[in-house]
């Protein structure tokens, strides 16, 4: 957010990756409600719009987003490794051509990442760094790489580490009497300030996914 200088982050859980198979996949409402233990920052919002408009694709999803917010500036947030394999994705030429596009670095990815055809193809519209904080103003095509800490951690592991945290937080209250009382409130706390965020947004100058 700092960086791309946006209002929001949208975490946006799809329901069925199209290029993932379905056996082995957690459920969607275990993984949604799996992200919103995760993402404890008022300003990122976890949400399933996808299953709302009803958009398996990413092009469709963009698209209906632009629609429906006309005033919002939307940027794309992808890691490394959907950039190594964006080709593949349903007219992925069109979600360039959406809106604003930034790409984040993950171990084992940028490499392969950069000499995909995604990023020959839009070079000459690649941003620097140290001009991203205005690329949700920049016309599409318009994409920046940003090199950061890398967390090589999977989506499926993300949840583990959530899970491993969430028990030893429990077990932890059993054990510690009356002095987790406050702790607990304040987490209480926390979760229904998260829970006021899924209003619609105020129509701002710059946003982005999901």
């Amino acid at each position: 957010m700092k960086r791309l200088k946006l209002d929001e982050v949208w975490w946006l859980v799809s329901e069925q990756n199209p290029l993932k198979p379905v056996e082995g996949m957690a459920p969607f409402a275990e993984r949604l409600k799996a992200a919103g233990k995760f993402a404890k920052h008022p300003r990122i919002r976890v949400l399933d719009i996808e299953t709302r408009l009803g958009s398996q694709f990413t092009r469709d999803t963009v698209k209906k987003l632009s629609a429906l917010f006309p005033r919002t500036r939307f940027v794309w947030l992808m890691g490394a490794d959907n950039l190594a394999q964006i080709r593949h994705w349903e007219h992925w030429n069109e979600i360039y051509a959406t809106l604003p596009i930034a790409v984040l670095a993950r171990p084992g990815y940028c490499r392969a990442a950069l000499a995909e055809l995604a990023a020959k193809r839009f070079a000459h519209r690649r941003l620097s760094p140290s001009a991203s904080r205005g690329l949700a103003r920049m016309k599409p095509p318009a994409w920046v790489f940003l090199w950061a800490k890398y967390d090589s951690s999977s989506a499926t592991e993300l949840r583990g580490k959530n899970n491993q945290s969430a028990t030893k937080k429990s077990s932890a209250k059993k054990t510690s009497g009356a002095k987790s009382v406050p702790q607990k409130l304040s987490n209480k706390k926390r979760q229904e300030k998260a829970k006021k965020t899924t209003k619609p947004p105020r129509k701002k100058s710059s946003k982005r996914k999901g």
